[in-house]
């Protein structure tokens, strides 16, 4: 029997379809790795199917915009999904939009897919949403979300009455962190409102608390023969409404993160990985890094 595979595709509430599998940015352009790799790098995550990119203007100061612009450049415009996030700071009355407009320059592109508020700040989440939905209307973005809100946040959003034209959410999530599993990705859920997780492989020091060597994750690996790297990422794409944007900066890690969307976890992998890694029971403060 043929192993079944995960959707490639998540549709979000105005109809669009993205991919369930993105690319995300964070420290690339920032000379860790050779330019030239990560930009060939993201177009070879394009080849792939993973035509969601995720970027933002506190990247690199605006480093990881202009690498991605590079990395587009040529590309079908049409056929790509554009993320980038603003500073909460810059989400008010004029200065959102002198921040999107600097974001499109680096960028090389008249729109963006997807504007995201970064995380909360002091500016009213009234008139962030009002300056979002005004460059909706210019025709700068095409939708808008927020990252880093959680259940709280959100329902306050909600009562902007501007909530529901939120498209996305985008916070931290992966196998060793699902506080988000408790409360945020149902509510997000029952109102079609994307899940955008950001670090899925726990990208980073203390974050990954051992899991891509804890044995519950090899054996997983090991019965489908996969890495335990896509098993993380497969753990993260096979709850609802959720959309992952791992980084990568070599093509050989790309691929394997687009691997991870050709098999499913069954009943007992899982059974397996909530043994080692339980999810919530009870309410817990939103990671953030």
């Amino acid at each position: 029997m043929e192993e079944k595979k995960l959707a490639p595709t998540l549709r979000l509430l105005d109809g669009t379809e993205v991919p369930r599998l993105g690319q995300g940015t964070w420290y690339l352009g920032e000379g860790l790795s050779p330019r030239a790799q990560e930009r060939d790098t993201l177009r070879r995550g394009v080849e792939l199917g993973m035509t969601l990119i995720d970027t933002a203007e506190m990247y690199g100061d605006g480093q990881s915009e202009e690498l991605v612009g590079e990395a587009i450049r040529g590309l079908d415009r049409e056929q790509l999904f554009l993320v980038s996030k603003v500073y909460p700071f810059h989400a008010g009355r004029g200065q959102l939009e002198r921040s999107l407009e600097a974001s499109l320059r680096r960028l090389g592109t008249d729109y963006l897919d997807l504007y995201l508020l970064h995380w909360r700040g002091s500016v009213p989440l009234r008139e962030t949403a009002e300056e979002m939905e005004r460059q909706v209307q210019r025709g700068k973005i095409r939708r808008w979300g927020v990252s880093n809100l959680d259940w709280s946040d959100m329902e306050e959003l909600m009562e902007t009455g501007l909530g529901d034209h939120c498209v996305a959410d985008q916070v931290l999530y992966h196998l060793g962190s699902r506080g988000v599993e408790y409360d945020l990705q149902g509510w997000l859920a029952q109102r079609g409102i994307a899940l955008m997780a950001y670090c899925p492989l726990a990208q980073g020091g203390s974050l990954r608390r051992g899991l891509l060597s804890h044995p519950a994750v090899w054996e997983t690996a090991r019965n489908h023969g996969v890495t335990p790297a896509q098993v993380l990422l497969n753990f993260v794409l096979q709850r609802e409404n959720v959309v992952a944007i791992p980084k990568a900066s070599t093509a050989a890690h790309v691929e394997e993160n687009a691997g991870a969307l050709d098999f499913c976890l069954t009943e007992a992998d899982l059974q397996r990985l909530d043994g080692a890694f339980p999810p919530p029971s009870r309410p817990v403060p939103l990671d953030i890094v």
